[in-house]
């Protein structure tokens, strides 16, 4: 393993930032995995954390193929992180709306240049992304079709779901999104929490990143047993949205099979404590999101479901 620092600002206040990357294996540009980029992003950290441990020793072993080289970037934006900070902690802007980056540009458009021109030539990259609301999430993986994608490629990482998703017009300035204009064939894998350490979610996670590695032939290791991965189009899942304002009550977790017009969660009102809506399921379906603040605002989405 080499440790490289990727980019660096300086700062008239705090010490440098160093983006730092885990190197292991050398020769062509297999895949890179990249972590944390907003502030409260701890799982993906611990994710990449987990995964150059186990690359240490399938390293020591000589089990990463000769002529391939693996990048891990645990965390882009710690300087949010060690406030407790979701957005870049001057400007409130998020590093990851700033691809492909501008180097002469605003601090975060900096930061995106600098980390994207170490890892846009890569094979193969695999981002640990976090939903922009609180919640829990089926660990999952998910691709951007934008033309130049093979939607085929996410059952190798053997999760239950992989979901195609449509992209927005403010997809464009993604990690994601211009990882595949740059023909990287780009994943995001979803490990369920964000600003907590779950550590199910993160073995499965770790267990998946692995097995797709195998499957690419840039490792050789050995995982569990995987699932056979449903392929699934974001258009083809159902939002459940709450009706009221006040103190969220989940009723149902994430995986779940639900039916149509099961009672999901409620909402109190936050003085009173009388019930003020009652959030029902309107598809049958499998749970892969449930929303898990205390206090909730109305018309928030509160579940996901997969038809």
């Amino acid at each position: 393993m080499k440790k490289k620092i990727l980019f660096s600002l300086r700062s008239p206040y705090r010490e440098q930032l160093d983006i730092i990357g885990f190197r292991f294996g050398h020769g062509k540009k297999s895949a890179a995995i990249v972590g944390a980029m907003r502030g409260n992003e701890v799982q993906q950290m611990y994710v990449c954390s987990r995964m150059i441990q186990e690359l240490k020793k399938l390293e020591a072993k000589g089990h990463i193929t000769d002529d391939c080289e693996i990048m891990v970037i645990p965390c882009v934006n710690y300087y949010s992180m060690n406030i407790g900070k979701r957005f870049w902690t001057m400007d409130n802007t998020d590093i990851n709306r700033m691809f492909p980056g501008y180097g002469l540009g605003e601090t975060t458009q900096r930061i995106a240049d600098g980390l994207f021109s170490e890892i846009k030539d890569y094979e193969y990259g695999i981002q640990l992304a976090s939903f922009y609301q609180p919640g829990n999430f089926l660990p999952h993986v998910k691709m951007m079709d934008t033309g130049f994608t093979d939607p085929g490629l996410m059952k190798d990482f053997g999760l239950q779901y992989g979901i195609i998703r449509k992209p927005r017009p403010y997809d464009t300035t993604t990690l994601n999104y211009n990882w595949q204009v740059w023909e990287t064939k780009a994943f995001s894998v979803y490990a369920n929490a964000t600003d907590v350490i779950d550590e199910n979610a993160a073995d499965e996670a770790v267990c998946a990143i692995l097995r797709f590695l195998d499957r690419q032939g840039i490792v050789t290791v050995n995982t569990p047993p995987a699932y056979v991965t449903k392929l699934t189009d974001e258009s083809k899942t159902c939002q459940i949205r709450s009706e009221a304002a006040g103190v969220f009550k989940s009723l149902i977790g994430i995986g779940k099979r639900v039916e149509k017009g099961d009672l999901l969660g409620t909402i109190s009102d936050p003085f009173e404590g009388e019930t003020v809506s009652e959030i029902r399921s309107t598809v049958t379906g499998t749970v892969y999101f449930e929303y898990c603040a205390p206090l909730i605002n109305s018309n928030t989405v509160c579940f996901k479901i997969i038809k």
